[in-house]
C-alpha cells in the first residue's frame, strides 16, 4: 500500500504515498533566491524514490520571512530557480509541491526591515511582541499567498501546501489564545478561521481545479502552536474542504501518541471520520520505519510525510527497515546525502542528531 500510487481529489496522481515533509534548512540565498544546496537536497530525495517532494516553508511576503536562508516565492525574480527545481524534481518521477508560509509574529523583523504583526499584540518571552495587524495587513497577506501560489504553478509545481501550523501567521489567527479580535477576523471560530479560509478560497480560485492545494494544521497544542483545540480544528478542516482543499496535513510531531483532548482516540482516526473519503490526509510525526508508516496509514492517513528520516535516508522508499539510518550521523555522512554545512549547523539544534 505504501508504494502504491495515490490520486488526490484534483486528479493529481502521486507515484507512491511517501512524501518529503517541508523542512527548514537555511540553504537558499540571503535574498530568498533558491540556493544550489537546497536544490541538490530536494532533488536527491526525488531521485531516491519519494513520491512527493515539498520545499521548505517558503515565504510569500518579505514581512513574513522567518529566518536567514529561507526560500522566497514572493517575487517573479524567484521564478528561474523555482522552475529549475520543479523540473528536476519531476524528472525523477516525483510530484513537486511548495509550502507557502508567512511567519506573522514569528517572522524576523531584522530580515524584513519592518515590525512583526499578528492577529493581536500577544506576548511571548521568546519573541518580540507583534503589533495587531490592520485590515490592510490581512488583505496584503491574502493577496501574497494567492500570488505565490500562481507563481509556483507557473514555475511547474504540481501543488501547494498552505502552512497553517506550528504557530505561524495562519495558526496565530486560528488560535483561541492569540486571536480575540472582535472585527470579524477573530473571536469565535468563524472569525478565527476566516483568514485561513480566505487564503484557501483565493488560492483555489486562482490556480484552478486541477492544481493540488492543501493545508497543514496543528490539530492540538504543541510547541509554538498554542490555543489549538482538536474539535475547533476538525471543523476548520471540514470548512477548508468545502473551500477547495484536496488534502489536510495533520502535523502530529509523534504519531504514537493519542489525542490530548481524547486520550482514548487518535487524532488521525478523528480526522478521518470528520472528512469526506475523497479528501487525503497527510501526516508527519517521528515516522522512521516502513512498519511505522503502515501503522499510520491504518489509522486513517493516506500519505506519510517524513522529516528527520528523510534527511538521513534520501532513498528511504527503497530501503528495508533494517537499513534505515537513524541518528546520530557525522558531518561527513550528512554531506554524502546532500546535507550542506549550513543545514548541518541547523541540525545541531536537535539533540544527538549530528556528531563531529
Amino acid at each position: 500500500m505504501l508504494l502504491d500510487p495515490f490520486t488526490l481529489r484534483c486528479g493529481l496522481t502521486l507515484p507512491n504515498r511517501i512524501a518529503l515533509a517541508a523542512l527548514t534548512n537555511g540553504q537558499s540565498q540571503p535574498d530568498g533566491i533558491l540556493g544550489d544546496d537546497e536544490r541538490k537536497f530536494l532533488v536527491r530525495r526525488a531521485a531516491g524514490g519519494f513520491g512527493l517532494v515539498c520545499t521548505c516553508a517558503a515565504y510569500v511576503a518579505l514581512d513574513g520571512k522567518g529566518w536567514g536562508g529561507e526560500l522566497g516565492v514572493d517575487r517573479d525574480e524567484d521564478l528561474q530557480g523555482l522552475t529549475r527545481l520543479a523540473s528536476e524534481i519531476k524528472a525523477h518521477g516525483a510530484t513537486a509541491f511548495a509550502q507557502l508560509f508567512h511567519g506573522g509574529a514569528r517572522a524576523d523583523a531584522q530580515l524584513s526591515g519592518t515590525p512583526t504583526w499578528s492577529a493581536t499584540a500577544w506576548t511571548d518571552p521568546k519573541i518580540s511582541t507583534p503589533r495587531a495587524g490592520t485590515l490592510e495587513d490581512i488583505e496584503h497577506a491574502i493577496a501574497s499567498f494567492i500570488a505565490a501560489a500562481v507563481r509556483v504553478q507557473k514555475a511547474g509545481f504540481d501543488g501547494v501546501e498552505l502552512h497553517g501550523a506550528h504557530g505561524y501567521l495562519l495558526s496565530q489567527f486560528l488560535s483561541r489564545t492569540m486571536n480575540p479580535r472582535d472585527d470579524g477576523w477573530g473571536g469565535d471560530l468563524v472569525g478565527r478561521a476566516r483568514l485561513t479560509r480566505e487564503v484557501m478560497r483565493g488560492v483555489r480560485a486562482a490556480v484552478g481545479p486541477t492544481f493540488a492545494v492543501g493545508v497543514r494544521l496543528s490539530m492540538e497544542d504543541f510547541g509554538n502552536a498554542k490555543g489549538q483545540d482538536l474539535d475547533d480544528n476538525l471543523q476548520v478542516a471540514r470548512w477548508l474542504v468545502e473551500d477547495g482543499a484536496d488534502f489536510i496535513h495533520a502535523s502530529l510531531w509523534d504519531h504514537t501518541k493519542p489525542s490530548v483532548k481524547r486520550p482514548d482516540r487518535h487524532v488521525l482516526t478523528e480526522l478521518r471520520a470528520a472528512l469526506p473519503t475523497d479528501i487525503a490526509i497527510v501526516t508527519a510525526g517521528k515516522i522512521w520505519s516502513h512498519a511505522e508508516a503502515d501503522a499510520v496509514l491504518a489509522l486513517g492517513a493516506d500519505v506519510v510525510a517524513l522529516g528527520r528520516s528523510g534527511i538521513l535516508n534520501p532513498t528511504w522508499p527503497r530501503l528495508e527497515d533494517d537499513l534505515i539510518r537513524r541518528p546520530p550521523m557525522t558531518r561527513a555522512e550528512l554531506a554524502e546525502v546532500a546535507v550542506s554545512k549550513v543545514f548541518q549547523d541547523y541540525l545541531t539544534n536537535w539533540k544527538n542528531f549530528v556528531v563531529d
